[in-house]
C-alpha cells in the first residue's frame, strides 16, 4: 500500500497512525500541500480531488477521503465497534468531524501556524464554533474515557488529529481538561507524539 499524504495534516495523519496501530505494512509518499505537489498531472491522475491523503491499495485500487481510508483499513479490528449501536454511534462522531470540528479547529490552526496569522486576524466565527467544538467534545468524555465504549475507536483517531494541536490556531486546551487528558490517553494507545 502507497499512502499520499503531508506530515503537517491532521487528516493525513489520521490514516498513518491508524495503519501503524493496526500493524499495516505501507510506503509512504510525502506529498506538500503548501508546495502544490497535489495539483501535479500525476496526482491528479489518482485523484482528481487534488487532495491529501490518498491511498493506493495493495490491489492497486485509489481511495481518498480521510475517513473513507481508516474504515477500509480498519475493517474487522478493534478500532471498529462490533455492536451495531457503538458503530454508528463512531461514526456520528467521525461525520461530525469533518462538519462541526476540522472546519474550524484545523482552519484557525493552518491560517495562524501555516499563513501567520495573528489570532485578532482570525474571522471571529472560526474561533467561537472552534471554542464550541472543544467545549461538545470536553462535556461528551464526562465520566467517559473515550468517545464511544471504554477503548480507542476510529472517532478517537478522528477527533484527536487536530484537537492536540489546537494550540496552534490559538485555542488553549486548558480550557478543556477532559479533553487535554483525553488527548494523553488517546496518544498514548496510538503510540503517537
Amino acid at each position: 500500500m502507497r499512502i499520499y499524504g503531508d506530515s503537517i495534516s491532521g487528516n493525513c495523519l489520521k490514516v498513518k497512525w491508524t495503519a501503524d496501530h493496526l500493524g499495516l505494512a505501507y510506503d509512504w509518499i510525502e506529498t506538500s500541500v503548501l508546495k502544490a505537489e497535489t495539483r501535479t498531472p500525476e496526482f491528479l491522475a489518482m485523484n482528481p480531488a487534488g487532495q491529501v491523503p490518498a491511498v493506493i491499495l495493495d490491489d492497486g485500487r485509489p481511495l481518498a477521503q480521510s475517513n473513507a481510508i481508516i474504515i477500509h483499513l480498519a475493517e474487522g479490528s478493534d478500532l471498529i465497534p462490533a455492536d451495531a449501536y457503538d458503530r454508528a454511534h463512531m461514526l456520528e462522531w467521525m461525520f461530525w468531524e469533518q462538519y462541526s470540528h476540522e472546519p474550524y479547529v484545523a482552519v484557525a490552526r493552518f491560517q495562524m501556524h501555516y499563513l501567520g496569522k495573528s489570532a485578532a486576524e482570525l474571522d471571529p466565527k472560526i474561533v467561537e464554533r472552534g471554542k464550541g467544538a472543544l467545549k461538545r467534545l470536553d462535556e461528551a468524555l464526562a465520566g467517559s474515557a473515550f468517545l464511544v465504549g471504554e477503548a480507542v475507536t476510529l472517532a478517537d483517531v478522528t477527533l484527536v488529529a487536530y484537537t492536540r494541536v489546537a494550540h496552534e490556531g490559538g485555542f488553549d486546551l486548558a480550557d478543556y481538561p477532559r479533553v487535554k487528558a483525553w488527548v494523553g490517553r488517546v496518544e498514548a494507545t496510538l503510540k503517537i507524539h
